[in-house]
């Protein structure tokens, strides 16, 4: 075991579907992918993690319970 292994995360952010819906926001210029979730009222998107590639969205997904994400560019 390596001291610098990562670590599984727990779900930092308490998800509601009732609530609010998850999505990954992509730039069209810089390719940057940002997960998290947009509430269904109010439309104010809180960020949870950086997607990086797609073990870290896979990670997302099931730290979340989560099988598909609005993508919004």
């Amino acid at each position: 075991m390596s001291i610098f292994s990562k670590k599984a995360k727990k779900a930092e952010f308490s998800f509601d579907p009732n609530k609010q819906y998850p999505v990954l926001r992509c730039s069209i210029c810089t390719g940057e992918q940002v997960a998290g979730f947009r509430d269904k009222e109010t439309k104010h998107f809180t960020e949870v993690m950086l997607i990086k590639d797609e073990s870290d969205l896979e990670a997302f997904k099931q730290s979340y319970n989560i099988s598909e994400l609005v993508k919004e560019y």
